[in-house]
């Protein structure tokens, strides 16, 4: 939810829909609500509602569309315009959304997008530090989670990344698995991937005292939504010369990187820092695991 114009369906039809930042001014302002229902993780469906934002809409969603808005919510994304001309009102409107939730769905996430990050020409941190502390002010006692987001670049990948794990049932197991597999393959890193939105789904655990080796090597704090991206924006190549995305190998000085399919619906992506281990060595360890994390995918979508 939010106000008309802060880019909800832009980020819907970028994440979802595999379309890229340069198509998205193409899109049409939303009428009332569209509903989708977006197959995730193979069997996960994602009831998705991009709820218009033009007044008589919003007015309409908390009054006569109250309970069927907010009734049976998982996670309530409100997206905030960083450089909206009407704060009061936008204010105003995600108190009384938030007050419908509590009563209709209490136990719901609750994420806020500062969107259109790209807009600020000044300093973007201390911006959204400041937006943070005034949307926790407006929330009261409920959890919030903030971030800051742009279609040109990561950021929207991380947030979105964050609001999936919350409906991933059983999570925490696929990351302590991909954590085992990770040491077996003497990898720094394993990170696992929704094989059509290119989401983060697990990460192996960070580097610790038990492993050494893996504590110098400085990793980007932004590694896993830039490789999101990335990869997007290769996938959307390929299909443009009507080539399919496989797989991708890269040997550098400093590292290695193997990224393949581990089941029919993720990619899993190891980062290697021994030089002396092959990549057709992780490759054949990610041939080897397929099964197990078949098997662990299927447990965690029914569970």
């Amino acid at each position: 939810m939010g106000a008309s114009g802060s880019g909800k369906t832009s980020m819907r039809s970028l994440i979802f829909s595999n379309n890229p930042a340069s198509l998205t001014s193409r899109l049409g302002a939303t009428i009332d609500v569209e509903q989708n229902h977006v197959r995730f993780l193979g069997d996960l469906i994602l009831n998705l509602w991009d709820c218009g934002g033009q007044d008589a809409f919003m007015d309409s969603y908390l009054s006569t569309q109250r309970s069927t808005i907010f009734q049976h919510v998982g996670v309530l994304i409100y997206v905030f315009e960083v450089s909206t001309h009407d704060a009061v009102k936008d204010a105003a409107y995600y108190r009384d959304c938030l007050d419908a939730l509590q009563r209709y769905s209490p136990e719901a996430a609750v994420f806020l997008l500062v969107h259109k990050m790209d807009l600020v020409a000044g300093d973007r941190a201390a911006l959204l530090e400041r937006r943070t502390r005034e949307l926790q002010g407006e929330s009261g006692t409920v959890p919030i989670t903030v971030f800051g987001t742009s279609i040109h670049d990561e950021t929207l990948y991380k947030a979105w990344s964050r609001i999936v794990h919350t409906i991933i049932p059983n999570a925490a197991v696929l990351s302590k698995h991909l954590t085992t597999f990770a040491q077996a393959c003497s990898a720094t890193e394993a990170i696992l991937f929704e094989r059509t939105t290119f989401l983060v789904i697990a990460t192996s655990s960070p580097p610790d005292e038990a492993h050494p080796e893996q504590v110098n090597n400085d990793l980007s704090p932004t590694r896993y939504e830039r490789t999101s991206e990335l990869i997007k924006a290769l996938k959307h190549s390929c299909a443009r010369m009507r080539e399919e995305f496989h797989a991708l190998e890269m040997e550098l000085p400093e590292f290695t990187a193997v990224l393949d399919g581990m089941t029919r619906n993720t990619y899993i992506l190891l980062i290697v820092h021994d030089p002396t281990i092959e990549t057709a060595a992780l490759k054949i360890n990610i041939r080897l695991a397929r099964p197990k994390f078949e098997e662990l995918q299927t447990d965690s979508v029914l569970a």
